[in-house]
């Protein structure tokens, strides 16, 4: 057998939502002569493997069991990325997509990273004395830089006239994260990110 071409994608899952782990291979004409296997590296068993047509999880880590899934009405055309129900963050990690069918074989190594993201919303501060914006976001790890911007000059410094609190959320592995930017001059756009 001759080495086929295997292709991966790095990605980043959100904790507590469903992930891709992207992965690609030269087509095969039969589905049967397909063989799949995800690894992780570090944990004895499969994250997945995929034989003959469908699912095989007899060695499959338990960190995984009723977690993972290919793509099956893909995998015929060279598809066979990993999707990961409830990312946790022990999810991160290298992982080696493994391929055989009849042309041959091939795999290629994959880091995944994970964290907990959501999109920050900002609002006028009406608890301030003076004009401020309020930047908040209710999930996030781990503990970011906040960065504020103006529309006009990208690289203006806000740290002096901003404050930042992080506070961790019920589970403490999350947290939320507000930062409020004082003295803001109406009619100008202003934006907060990681």
């Amino acid at each position: 057998r001759h080495s086929i071409t295997v292709t991966t994608l790095t990605s980043a899952g959100n904790t507590g939502e469903d992930g891709i782990l992207s992965c690609t291979f030269e087509p095969n004409i039969k589905l049967s002569d397909i063989v799949i296997q995800w690894l992780k590296e570090g944990v004895m068993g499969l994250a997945h493997e995929f034989k003959e047509g469908k699912d095989d999880l007899s060695d499959q880590h338990e960190m995984f069991r009723g977690r993972t899934a290919v793509f099956a009405d893909q995998v015929i055309v060279g598809n066979d990325s990993l999707r990961l129900k409830n990312v946790q963050l022990t999810d991160a990690g290298t992982y080696k997509c493994y391929i055989i069918t009849s042309k041959g074989k091939g795999n290629a190594n994959l880091e995944y990273k994970t964290g907990a993201f959501s999109i920050p919303e900002v609002n006028v501060d009406c608890n301030a004395t003076s004009e401020s914006l309020r930047c908040e976001a209710p999930r996030w790890f781990p503990q970011p830089t906040v960065v504020w911007a103006f529309q006009v000059d990208q690289g203006a410094n806000f740290s002096e006239v901003s404050d930042t609190s992080f506070e961790l959320n019920s589970k403490n592995v999350t947290m939320k994260v507000v930062s409020v930017l004082y003295s803001v001059t109406i009619n100008n756009t202003y934006s907060c990110y990681d």
